[in-house]
């Protein structure tokens, strides 16, 4: 089964955040649609002129990274934003790849190690734009005795996202901790988002690692549930400065952004002020997520704050991805796409 999972996270590299964000992502029963949710055109990119906007090909998982693009969205079909947006929703990360591979997007947002292995299976024709979203996992439960990762020694965790970041953020946050999975934690996954939420909302499962915004959806269905650790907090304990738990990111075609550097430019710029507006107008930005399908009105408004929705690039994104990829080679090359990125995966403005 484990051989299985690793198969097809070489060939799909289907993240859970298919986890985010992560959150970055949701389960692929999740997705109702891939039609495009902005108005515009889809007509292959062009050089924009004075008298044109240029036309930028989006997509992005429902999910965290979706959450980010809400104004930029609203915006396109308001005919304000700087370039001509098609913007279209997926449910699953093999979708996204099935798209960049054939060059039927320009820019897509995606888990970060899937962002490495599609720079590796393109040979390099995919670059890392941005950080979009942290770490989104929580380790939940509705005891008191879990106050600190020491405190699992000799418990049982349930968790999704087996042979992708979940796991791998669990096995290296319990390891700097000096626990050893199966010898002083048991860790037992469970295939799908969804159904580890009713297992702990119903009580057969104790401890529980989930995504947002499936944690929030499970503490609004069962008060008693609360977090008990914030595994991004946990992460930055033992990491220190050298690296983030980082779910979420842009890639961009590599011949697309030399291309159309100038529009390119404009638009991480409209993206990063769009995270803003979702971090800062959770409210109003949780009535676009409704409108464009993301997730409903309510659980996004309550979501928001937990999402971890960020923009980092240039230099500070250079300085803190090397070493949360070295994590996951380290604990599995396959997760990177078999070897380490080169400098020119990283898009420099």
């Amino acid at each position: 089964m484990r051989t299985k999972r690793m198969t097809a996270l070489t060939l799909a590299a289907a993240l859970f955040f298919s986890a985010a964000a992560g959150c970055s992502g949701q389960n692929r029963a999740a997705s109702s649609s891939t039609a495009p949710v902005s108005s515009s055109s889809s007509a292959a990119p062009a050089s924009s002129t004075p008298a044109e906007k240029t036309k930028i090909r989006l997509a992005t998982l429902k999910g965290p990274t979706g959450l980010g693009m809400l104004k930029l969205m609203s915006d396109n079909d308001a005919k304000t934003a700087a370039n001509d947006y098609t913007v279209t929703l997926v449910g699953s990360p093999d979708e996204i790849v099935s798209k960049i591979s054939t060059g039927e997007v320009d820019v897509a947002a995606v888990p970060t190690n899937l962002a490495a292995t599609l720079y590796n299976k393109t040979n390099g024709k995919v670059q890392l734009a941005a950080v979009n979203t942290l770490g989104v996992l929580s380790l939940l439960t509705s005891e008191d005795d879990v106050k600190s990762i020491k405190d699992l020694k000799g418990k049982t965790v349930y968790s999704s996202g087996q042979g992708s970041i979940p796991e791998y953020a669990i096995n290296y946050i319990l390891k700097q901790n000096g626990l050893e999975v199966g010898k002083d934690v048991t860790v037992k996954y469970v295939t799908e988002h969804a159904e580890l939420a009713t297992q702990i909302i119903s009580g057969k499962a104790s401890l529980a690692v989930l995504p947002e915004p499936y944690v929030t959806q499970v503490m609004v269905k069962n008060p008693k549930i609360k977090i008990a650790l914030n595994l991004t907090e946990e992460w930055n304990k033992v990491a220190g400065e050298k690296s983030v738990l980082t779910m979420g990111c842009l890639i961009v075609q590599k011949a697309f952004a030399e291309k159309n550097k100038d529009a390119f430019n404009a638009f991480l710029e409209e993206y990063k002020a769009s995270a803003s507006y979702t971090n800062s107008s959770a409210a109003d930005a949780a009535a676009l997520s409704e409108k464009y399908g993301i997730m409903p009105k309510a659980i996004a408004q309550k979501a928001i704050p937990n999402c971890n929705i960020v923009y980092m690039d240039g230099a500070e994104m250079k300085s803190k991805i090397p070493d949360f990829l070295n994590v996951l080679f380290q604990a599995n090359p396959k997760s990177v796409g078999g070897k380490l990125p080169g400098d020119d995966f990283y898009y420099e403005k």
